[in-house]
């Protein structure tokens, strides 16, 4: 009960505040930069400014010399100490059948950096103020070379080329679905719609910057990594396994608090391996924190496409194939398989929720003299969903119909799932029209007439975005869950998901009282550290509660089955008279009872145990679902523009969402609006700005690289139509990249439709008063 003497609920389905929340929001939270050790050092790492140059000599000298400063270490240090890079280990090929062309990314360039923002030397000092003096001390050498960073020039036969072994500045070409089926039914086609659309770069801006922490014991021949990692075994795996050579055992990484990722913070970052290889070096822990003036230098960047896309329709306008060509930036190197996860691994959703019978997608991963593309909140799926619902919008115009009629007559109905995608994803369940026609009602649709009449009286033009999301989440990875109870009755709660402000403590803890009864706040938490948590894979691609959820739920069954052993023992009854609920062990059809804690309690004293059993109550399980699940839903933006300046303001957004069974709807409600705003931002104003002509990045800090604030936003109304799966014991779909899915086609198409009494056709993100009050301009023939 509360203060207030009501019951709380705290299982599946309760809106709980998250009890992670009050250690956080007063100032408790241990993130990265809270990690200091004793005798740290300081590391500042030399970056290039050139986007493309030779490295004709690297002088340290001065900065060996200067006050404070304990090493310098160059790329010549990290070869001659044998150290290895992680490679892509995804069979890719290039369009003549030769192996994909994958450069692995230096920890340290030695001869020829490739990007704004290129390692070239580490600084290590006892102060981070002496590190920074010192690494401006240290003298490169370096003469310029061509650069190239717009993903569509870089494909380009004579564009410069980034690496001299490589014909061209393609890496490899990705295919996906059936080419001869999809030409025939263009050749059948009665009408054919083909569009160009731009997808901008952006980065994922957290609220805490990477760090690094490492430490290296000798007596026990044993490196520790503090991070921000999204995949804490993962690190530890690629660490030992692929850079250091040494057993796992040898390795552990420790996160805690992590200050919002958003699939940025993954893994497999260079200065993870140096601040461990620079720790063994030197004999004590050497410590990196990132600038936020540095982020952009430092870290991956998330999306940067473009797509050439075309629908074949038969007279009747259903939709009977589709045809995608993609060029898709990898940045300068391919430091592991992360640089080919998306669009690559998620373009499947590209035919949306429409039945559409015949695809064929293929996609060019273009190098550039840009940082290295990763996955970002999405990971293809926002790419994915943008391309096909700006098409059928254009479509609609181009045929002569009505944008929701035809999206109606290719919706997937009900009765055709389990539907299998061309391009391979099965959609096992859901309910896609009743979505959107539940979407516009709650937008009020059918009033926008007036709404857009009113606005034009007030001078502004106001526009209706409807786009309908799916995306594929959750894949065949598996995920791990320990219940490890005490005598006392308390127990600890260990995942192998790592949570970076999801609010999983909550969840999983809702989970666990659904199943066991267990009192919340008899539960300790547990993530993030690989000496501790026995197994996982980590947080991406809205896996947590889906694989993580079902192996936690199996952990509870395994509970629940010892337990029923030993109070049948303790009750002198059969097994199967025993049966569990709320939270006790209770004969069938008698009133003899044995709670829990009891059972546990018993379970640590031998002398209680049935023959053969061990003693205590410590149960764990690996879960792998048998496919992806596909969260999915409708988004409706509306928006007015002025006229005079091109600013875009947001009036209304309405979402209606399937994550199939829904844990806490609070935290699904908040995921949901975080998504949209990220969504919001990178269509209206955020974007990875580089120099056409010298590949200068143009976008380092906050005063060049917009932000969408409060100001910006509308309140944003969330509806559930929970349709849940059979894939996974919980029924859930997955929620934390939903939002982003459906915001970016759905803004854009609101704003395209504000524009359309002006003649403006086309328009790409991001949407900034200037390039929206440029295309006014443009359609009306005069000079922008």
């Amino acid at each position: 009960m509360n203060e207030i003497g009501e019951v709380i609920k705290f299982g599946i389905g309760q809106p709980l505040r998250r009890f992670e929340d009050e250690r956080l929001l007063t100032g408790r939270g241990r993130y990265q930069d809270d990690v200091v050790l004793p005798r740290q050092a300081w590391c500042v790492f030399v970056r290039s400014p050139h986007a493309h140059a030779r490295i004709g000599g690297i002088d340290a000298a001065a900065a060996r010399a200067a006050p404070g400063v304990l090493a310098v270490y160059t790329g010549e240090d990290y070869r001659n100490d044998g150290l290895a890079m992680p490679r892509a280990a995804m069979p890719r090929k290039r369009a003549d059948g030769s192996p994909a062309f994958a450069p692995q990314r230096p920890a340290i360039v030695i001869d020829r950096v490739r990007y704004v923002g290129d390692t070239v030397a580490m600084v290590i000092a006892e102060t981070l103020d002496q590190a920074k003096d010192a690494a401006e001390l240290v003298d490169v050498d370096y003469e310029p070379l061509p650069a190239v960073t717009n993903v569509e020039e870089a494909a380009e036969p004579d564009a410069p080329r980034l690496w001299n072994d490589n014909p061209d500045n393609i890496s490899h070409t990705y295919e996906r679905g059936n080419r001869a089926a999809t030409d025939a039914a263009f050749a059948n086609a009665a009408h054919i719609v083909r569009r160009h659309y731009v997808v901008s770069r952006v980065h994922a801006q957290y609220m805490e910057p990477r760090g690094s922490l490492g430490t290296y014991d000798q007596a026990e021949d044993r490196y520790t990594l503090y991070a921000d990692v999204n995949y804490p075994h993962r690190v530890r795996n690629m660490l030992a396994g692929m850079v250091f050579r040494v057993p796992e055992s040898q390795v552990r990484v420790i996160v805690r608090d992590v200050g919002g990722g958003f699939g940025a913070k993954g893994w497999q970052y260079v200065d993870h391996r140096l601040v461990l290889w620079a720790a063994k070096k030197l004999g004590r822990p050497v410590k990196w924190r990132c600038e936020r003036s540095e982020t952009l230098l430092a870290d991956e960047h998330g999306r940067d496409n473009t797509g050439t896309i075309e629908l074949a329709f038969d007279a009747d306008h259903k939709i009977i194939g589709l045809r995608l060509h993609m060029h898709a930036s990898i940045g300068a190197y391919v430091g592991s398989d992360r640089q080919w996860l998306t669009p690559f691994g998620m373009i499947g959703t590209v035919v949306g929720v429409y039945e559409i019978q015949a695809a064929y997608v293929s996609i060019d991963a273009v190098l550039s003299n840009t940082s290295p593309t990763a996955p970002y909140r999405g990971a293809g799926r926002p790419e994915a969903i943008y391309l096909i619902e700006r098409a059928l919008d254009d479509a609609a115009k181009e045929l002569g119909i009505d944008r929701l009629e035809l999206r109606r007559r290719n919706i997937i109905p009900p009765e055709r799932l389990p539907f299998r995608s061309p391009l391979g994803p099965v959609y096992d369940c859901g309910e896609f029209l009743k979505n959107m026609e539940m979407a516009l009602v709650a937008a009020d649709y059918a009033g926008f007439p007036a709404r857009r009449a009113a606005a034009r009286a007030r001078g502004k033009l106001r526009g209706i975005g409807v786009a309908n999301a799916i995306e594929a989440a959750a894949g065949q990875v598996p995920e791990y869950a320990e219940i490890r109870f005490q005598p006392s009755g308390s127990a600890l709660l260990l995942m192998g998901t790592k949570t970076h402000g999801q609010g999983h403590e909550t969840a999983f803890k809702q989970i666990l009282h659904e199943r066991l009864q267990l009192d919340p706040n008899d539960v300790v938490f547990i993530d993030g550290d690989t000496d501790r948590v026995a197994f996982g894979m980590g947080s991406n691609g809205s896996r947590s509660m889906v694989v993580g959820g079902g192996a936690l739920t199996f952990a509870a069954e395994k509970v629940i089955e010892k337990g029923k052993r030993l109070a049948a023992h303790l009750m002198e009854a059969a097994i199967a008279d025993v049966e569990f609920a709320d939270a006790k062990f209770t004969i069938t059809g008698t009133d003899r009872s044995i709670t829990l804690k009891e059972v546990v309690r018993a379970s640590f004293q031998p002398a209680r145990l049935p023959p053969g059993m061990e003693p205590g109550l410590i149960e764990h399980a690996t879960y792998a679902p048998p496919g992806a699940t596909y969260p999915n839903g409708c988004h409706v933006c509306e928006v007015e523009v002025d006229p005079e300046t091109g600013e875009v303001e947001l009036c209304g957004y309405t979402v209606v969402d399937d994550v199939g069974t829904v844990i806490n709807p609070l935290t699904l409600h908040g995921q949901v609006h975080g998504g949209v705003a990220q969504g919001v931002g990178q269509v209206l104003m955020e974007q990875v700005a580089y120099d056409p002509e010298s590949g200068q990045l143009m976008s380092a800090s906050f005063m060049d690289y917009a932000m969408p604030r409060a100001d910006v936003l509308c309140p944003i109304a969330t509806r559930s139509n929970p349709v849940p799966t059979r894939l996974n014991p919980l029924g859930a779909k997955g929620a934390g990249e939903a939002g982003c899915v459906g915001s970016l086609p759905s803004v854009m198409l609101a704003i395209i439709n504000a524009l359309e009494p002006l003649g403006v056709k086309e328009l790409d993100m991001p949407a900034t008063p200037l390039r929206v009050w440029q295309a006014m301009r443009a359609a009306k023939g005069a000079p922008a």
